[in-house]
């Protein structure tokens, strides 16, 4: 494995237990919290059920990409399709979206460890940042539940 996979990987793995150590705390009646008004009132529980579901979909963009393939489809409306992913899981209870979370950024992290440095340097489409290089693609999955998880631990007055 390179320097460079490596140190994804262990980026990766450290904001996991961070992430999961937080939502670990979370005491029942917090799980309903607002943490965001718009488009829609989003929950504590809802971030997590996001974190879910963009871990699985950013993965499955990011193989495309290492495979040859231009990532996100131009035009990609990250905002319907995340407004999708709420309703499909709107109804999982923390526990489990706990337990997938937990599985699905396993699965990125094996990934991870398959890649060469060459694959990294892969240009594809990120859903919101554009196009990017794969190591940068990678590095989104953990900036992207980093910057929810400080407006988590503000709502909670962390």
């Amino acid at each position: 494995m390179t320097e460079r996979v490596e140190a994804l990987k262990e980026r990766l793995q450290r904001g996991i237990e961070k992430t999961l150590a937080i939502f670990s705390s979370i005491q029942p009646g917090q799980w309903e919290a607002v943490l965001y008004e718009q488009p829609y009132p989003w929950t504590v529980r809802d971030l997590l059920a996001h974190f879910v579901s963009s871990e699985e979909g950013l993965r499955q963009l990011a193989q495309d990409i290492a495979a040859g393939g231009p990532g996100a489809p131009e035009g990609f409306d990250y905002n319907a399709y995340n407004e999708a992913e709420y309703r499909r899981l709107a109804g999982i209870p923390p526990e489990q979206l706990l337990a997938d979370l937990k599985a699905a950024r396993q699965r990125t992290l094996e990934w991870v460890a398959t890649l060469t440095d060459e694959d990294l340097d892969r240009v594809g489409r990120h859903p919101a940042l554009g196009e990017v290089n794969l190591e940068t693609f990678i590095n989104a999955i953990y900036g992207h539940q980093l910057m929810h998880m400080r407006d988590l631990m503000n709502a909670l007055g962390g």
